[in-house]
């Protein structure tokens, strides 16, 4: 399973698009809502929380190799504002609840 996540981030770009998320220049409170590298990097933490929410992987060891909280600090109030322009309050929340119950979070 860990594997398969792995190649899924690769081949998503995700490792890439989280050097957009922690640019200088990015900010979540005014970047475009169509910015697909922001896109990649919470698609592939939204499959993080989901697969811990449904017991496919565990949070600690997904805790040791990523910095979920992190990230979620940077791109929370960009998810926010996807959910208020979808009118969908669920939109990443399995990446939300996952950085909240980081350790330390």
């Amino acid at each position: 399973m860990l594997l398969g996540l792995l190649d899924f981030g690769v081949n998503l770009g995700a490792m890439e698009a989280g050097r957009v998320v922690f640019d200088d220049s990015f900010d979540p409170e005014t970047a475009s809502l169509d910015n697909v590298e922001v896109g990649k990097v919470l698609m592939f933490n939204e499959t993080l929380g989901t697969f811990v929410k449904q017991g496919l992987i565990d949070a600690d060891l997904v805790y040791d190799m990523w910095w979920v909280e992190g990230v979620w600090a940077r791109v929370g109030p960009y998810a926010r504002r996807l959910r208020q322009s979808a009118g969908e309050p669920r939109l990443y929340e399995n990446f939300e609840r996952l950085a909240a119950s980081a350790p330390g979070a």
